[in-house]
């Protein structure tokens, strides 16, 4: 039972709601088994001989209330065993108007009105195997967004079937175009909440037929500037320039029908604020694979995972100079330069997940430098004299005048990708654009103000291709002054699992090379990498299965990576992957 499934199931539920049959219809809509819940109903497998209650061991303990008051209720069933001597997971109590609910296991609490239950769904998950722990990873908002995605996806499909290349890079950039306005309409990147989907609902007609053609208007307004705007009806004019190459060009919208229309309404009514960029453009990736579907959510690298390689790669050496020039304006201003300056290059990006990250992260750092360097001057100039011993005397002048300029000094310009699939790559530059959306709206609410969002500026240097195959020096140019860090989750592969297509690759990268057919895939990037870093000031960490790390392939690629004047510098033991897939990989 996946959540797009649960959600259905509890739409059709409050669609003709009935109180003397909600408890059992609720418990079905999350998959439990429907042989269960007819005993439950029957009185078999109720443990309570009380009217109006249920007691399922494991599961539930349900009350329903009809004068009393709900909290004292609970209250008197939290103070007692009456309910916990059976283990239930969840409490229930209600009055068919509200209705409250206590995770026994997390302590979290619920407290709605009852028909607003469908959308506290996420509560109640772990009924269908989805733990909370696991669900703190995959974000329920992100999933819901996803397979409402794919309901759209599908839709539009019938109408518009993908015959070429072209058709396929049409499509793709028509989504992420959808992507960007339904995240810019709730996250205040266009005026008005709402704009985009409420402009739909507005200006088309219900059948669908003309939507293709306000889509088409639209995302030409969206690529023009104001200035070369003329003769708009108001509510195109309404809509702001956005630039940065996202609408450029002419992509034809898809057709649309009145139930293909009203599937994107649905996805404009979702709260898109409520969507994690982070992990997103993974997840909307299984859109457009239908063999992922059943698992939406569980296709990617989860932000701790990828917090393995950023750190001891790069990050923690930042903040340990950081520590190290707390009150030396001088020292802060030149880590300020620097980290305006390196360059992040995933050559295996997906949908941008290690690039996403590794930005946040630097402009997490940088909010603390000018936080820093603002304390310093404040403290200087007499502002906060109760922490005057905090700055040695001799940095007392320079710390007064250090004014730090309240802009963001790192530009998505300094990373970089490569990336196979066409969809991946498009979703990929658009998840740090909205991650850039992001952090400007935390810059600003620590200082004030902030770099604006739009018009968008020029986007990561992300490109589409077989980075097997492209000169990775002319997607991220190196000099020799240059401070880059490659990092990124590549495929692993075996050579028993390899396509004809991947064995070639192979074959390209380790021309000249004994046994390389023995190796896995993924040691393309660790040979490509070590040439790329020779004799430059950069380092490359890459997740990959333990297996090149024993047995024959040692021989046959270490050597081959220490012997171009290389050496590791950190490593991790080999771990169980997990997130919250069923299948789990040792990693190194």
């Amino acid at each position: 039972m996946n959540i797009t499934q649960i959600d259905n199931n509890l739409q059709t539920l409050f669609k003709s709601f009935n109180s003397a049959t909600f408890i059992y219809d609720f418990l079905l809509a999350f998959g439990l088994p429907k042989a269960s819940i007819k005993r439950l109903q029957s009185g078999g497998l109720n443990l309570s001989k009380v009217n109006g209650e249920i007691a399922w061991k494991k599961k539930l303990f349900f009350k329903e209330v009809e004068s009393e008051e709900l909290y004292t209720v609970i209250d008197a069933i939290k103070s007692t065993n009456t309910a916990t001597k059976h283990d239930p997971r969840f409490i229930i109590v209600t009055d068919y108007k509200r209705l409250l609910a206590i995770d026994t296991k997390t302590q979290d609490s619920l407290d709605i009105e009852i028909l607003e239950i469908a959308k506290h769904y996420d509560f109640f998950l772990p009924w269908a195997g989805m733990e909370k722990a696991q669900m703190q990873l995959e974000n329920p908002a992100d999933v819901k967004a996803a397979e409402k995605m794919a309901k759209l996806y599908d839709e539009i499909k019938k109408d518009n079937p993908t015959y070429t290349a072209d058709d396929i890079h049409n499509l793709n950039v028509f989504l992420s175009r959808l992507l960007f306005c339904f995240f810019a309409e709730d996250t205040g990147i266009f005026p008005n909440k709402g704009q985009f989907t409420h402009g739909i609902e507005s200006h088309t007609q219900a059948d669908g037929s003309d939507l293709h053609t306000y889509l088409d208007n639209l995302f030409i307004v969206l690529n023009t500037e104001n200035k070369h705007r003329k003769g708009l009806p108001s509510y195109l004019e309404a809509f702001p320039y956005v630039n940065g190459g996202l609408f450029r060009g002419l992509h034809s919208v898809p057709v649309f029908t009145s139930k293909s229309r009203k599937a994107l309404i649905d996805n404009g009514d979702l709260d898109w604020s409520a969507i994690n960029p982070d992990i997103f453009g993974s997840m909307i990736q299984a859109v457009v694979t239908p063999e992922h579907r059943g698992g939406m959510g569980m296709h990617y690298t989860s932000v701790p995972n990828i917090m393995k390689v950023v750190e001891p790669l790069f990050l923690n050496e930042l903040y340990e100079e950081f520590e190290n020039s707390k009150y030396e304006p001088r020292k802060l201003q030149a880590l300020l330069q620097r980290i305006a300056k390196i360059k992040i290059f995933d050559p295996a990006c997906g949908s941008g997940n290690f690039l996403i990250i590794s930005y946040k992260e630097l402009r997490f750092l940088e909010i603390k430098i000018l936080q820093q360097l603002q304390t310093l001057q404040k403290v200087a100039t007499g502002f906060e004299p109760h922490q005057l011993e905090l700055i040695p005397k001799n940095q007392l002048t320079l710390a007064a005048q250090y004014q730090p300029s309240l802009f963001s000094v790192i530009e998505l310009s300094n990373f970089y990708g490569i990336e196979l699939d066409d969809f991946a790559h498009e979703i990929a530059i658009l998840s740090l654009w909205l991650a850039q959306h992001q952090m400007n709206q935390k810059f600003k609410e620590v200082f004030g103000s902030a770099n604006p969002t739009l018009p968008l500026q020029a986007g990561g240097n992300v490109v589409q291709g077989n980075a097997t195959r492209l000169n990775w020096e002319m997607v991220c140019p190196k000099k020799a002054e240059d401070e880059i860090y490659i990092l990124g989750n590549p495929p692993y592969l075996g050579s028993s699992m390899q396509s004809s297509d991947q064995k070639e690759d192979m074959a390209y990268v380790f021309i000249g090379i004994d046994d390389y057919k023995k190796l896995d895939f993924i040691s393309c990037w660790f040979y490509l990498g070590s040439k790329y870093i020779k004799k430059i000031n950069s380092k490359f960490a890459f997740v990959t299965t333990n297996s090149i790390c024993q047995g024959e392939q040692v021989a046959i690629l270490w050597p081959k990576i220490i012997n171009n004047d290389l050496e590791i510098d950190f490593a991790f033991q080999s771990f169980k992957w997990r997130n919250n897939a069923k299948a789990v990989a040792a990693v190194a």
